[in-house]
């Protein structure tokens, strides 16, 4: 039986414990599996930003699953895709800028960004909630007041 490439590195992955999940899908938790893509040219930048990548701490980098990409796992809390890509572009790497990449990219480091300002931000009291509203609405003008003191009020 022959396989492919990306069966090999399935069967690669899993013996070495590392989960490869589909980059662009929906992933639960805070260690994201993402896939970052170079443009062809000029040559030899992937093996470049995996040699770079290696060395920062809590990124693990394997070679992708296209022969100009790396394949890395990180959590939120420690490294974004925006803050890699963006290091990588200030060192002179040249990414891939196709439609699509930069839809996927845009995608990513606002899902990214959005999961990091909710784990951040203080954590709302559900069940309480719905009492600073209504006294909020008791305190604001509308149109449900009469101003009209209840002895001069006609009865009807």
């Amino acid at each position: 039986m022959r396989l492919n490439p990306e069966q090999a590195r399935l069967i690669r992955d899993k013996e070495r414990g590392l989960h490869r999940p589909h980059p662009l899908l929906p992933q639960t938790g805070t260690r994201k599996h993402r896939e970052i893509r170079f443009a062809k040219l000029p040559p030899g930048q992937v093996e470049q930003a995996q040699a770079l990548l290696v060395r920062l701490a809590g990124l693990e980098v394997a070679a992708g699953a296209l022969p100009t990409s790396i394949a890395i796992w990180y959590e939120i809390e420690d490294h974004t895709l925006e803050a890699l890509e963006g290091a990588l572009r200030h060192e002179g790497f040249h990414l891939e800028c196709s439609l699509y990449a930069k839809l996927i990219r845009a995608l990513v480091y606002y899902s990214e960004d959005t999961q990091l300002r909710n784990m951040r931000g203080p954590q709302r009291l559900i069940k309480q909630s719905h009492e600073v509203y209504s006294k909020a609405w008791e305190h604001h003008p509308h149109g449900d007041h009469d101003d009209t003191p209840p002895e001069l009020r006609v009865d009807r």
